[in-house]
């Protein structure tokens, strides 16, 4: 079996991001949509609330799983037992550190990393991006599913 698993912080899940899992769920028998627990960073979702938003994206896909994973990527896929990587490439600023990360991985783990550009809609969003904006009250319909717009108005109405 093909398996791939494609990491991230999905925080929260763009329609980016599910651009890249639908496209790559054409090309391996499974994919692992692994969402990363970085204790060095304050996520704004909840790592359960990044899970739920995931499923709840991509429960349309049958040979898509959603997990979850702290610690090295290489040793999570050699786990799940996965023969790629799968990271999405916005513009050229992101290949460079793809590729050195891509390079430690087949290093350290003995992984190959699969690069797929992300569809010309997408290739400005980001998270970060989509956070900024909706922090300051403005749309970011279009930029991620319906019902995580709802719970990024949730999220910044109580912090207000």
């Amino acid at each position: 079996m093909n398996v791939a698993v494609y990491p991230g912080s999905f925080d929260p899940v763009t329609n980016g991001h599910l651009d890249i899992v639908e496209r790559g769920a054409k090309l391996f028998d499974k994919l692992i949509v692994a969402v990363a627990k970085n204790p060095g960073k304050e996520p704004l979702f909840t790592l359960e609330e990044r899970i739920s938003m995931l499923e709840k994206s991509l429960g349309h896909l049958p040979n898509v799983e959603v997990s979850c994973f702290k610690g090295l990527l290489v040793e999570f896929a050699h786990v799940q037992q996965a023969t790629a990587i799968l990271r999405g490439l916005r513009a050229l600023s992101d290949f460079e550190y793809e590729f050195q990360m891509a390079s430690i991985n087949k290093k350290i783990g003995d992984i190959e990393t699969v690069f797929m550009m992300t569809g010309n809609e997408y290739a400005y969003l980001s998270s970060s991006a989509v956070k900024e904006v909706a922090s300051l009250g403005g749309c970011v319909k279009g930029f991620v599913p319906c019902h995580v717009v709802g719970m990024l108005v949730k999220k910044y109405s109580r912090q207000t």
